[in-house]
């Protein structure tokens, strides 16, 4: 498919170079990047752990009022 992409300075040059270090064209080594960045994501959204926090009893000591913090002390 083709399609017009428009890139950053700064990506095209890094791109460019990559492309030159895989010794592949820019079409073939931008379509792997972008694959490897895809792939990320979705590990990341599939590793995605629920944070959770348990409650615990605090044990508040009988005749004390914990209403005003500033009383506590």
């Amino acid at each position: 498919m083709r399609t017009t992409v428009v890139l950053d300075d700064d990506v095209l040059d890094r791109l460019q170079s990559e492309a030159r270090l895989r010794e592949s064209t820019f079409r073939g080594t931008l379509n792997d990047v972008i694959r490897d960045g895809l792939a990320v994501a979705e590990q990341r959204r599939q590793s995605t752990k629920v944070f959770r926090i348990k409650p615990r009893e605090i044990g508040l000591k009988a005749g004390l009022s914990y209403d005003s913090i500033s009383e506590l002390s």
